[in-house]
């Protein structure tokens, strides 16, 4: 079973996703701000973290950046989600996201994506060096 790690700090929005996602056959750990995401992937080990860009005080994108460039972080796959922004500006802004979905969006574009970057993770040849 693939572990989801949803942060949004919109309580419905959390709930529903959790909801949702439960129902899709993930496991789901929520977190209503960012403040304990890094405890929380230390002790979820998630396969793919859904990140809220609006977190309040703290913003989304610059946590992705952080997770990203951190050596044990770096290869979890995160999708960002916002009402704030339209996809077409997220074809030239990169954050280290691996995907991005505009709210409000439909739960079955939610778990196509979902389900296309867990797909695409677990497809990535590996090669060996010598």
């Amino acid at each position: 079973m693939k572990r989801i790690l949803v942060v949004d700090d919109d309580i419905e929005v959390l709930e529903t996703i959790q909801l949702i996602l439960e129902i899709g056959g993930f496991k789901v750990s929520a977190l209503n701000d960012g403040e304990e995401i890094f405890n929380r992937i230390e002790k979820f080990s998630p396969d793919l973290i859904l990140l809220d860009i609006s977190l309040g005080h703290i913003d989304g994108r610059v946590l992705c950046e952080q997770l990203k460039s951190i050596e044990s972080t770096s290869k979890i796959p995160i999708l960002l989600i916002s009402g704030l922004y339209d996809p077409k500006d997220f074809t030239t802004l990169n954050y280290g996201q691996d995907d991005f979905l505009s709210k409000p969006f439909q739960m079955d574009v939610l778990l196509k994506k979902i389900t296309k970057i867990l797909s695409l993770e677990e497809d990535k040849p590996s090669f060996l060096l010598n």
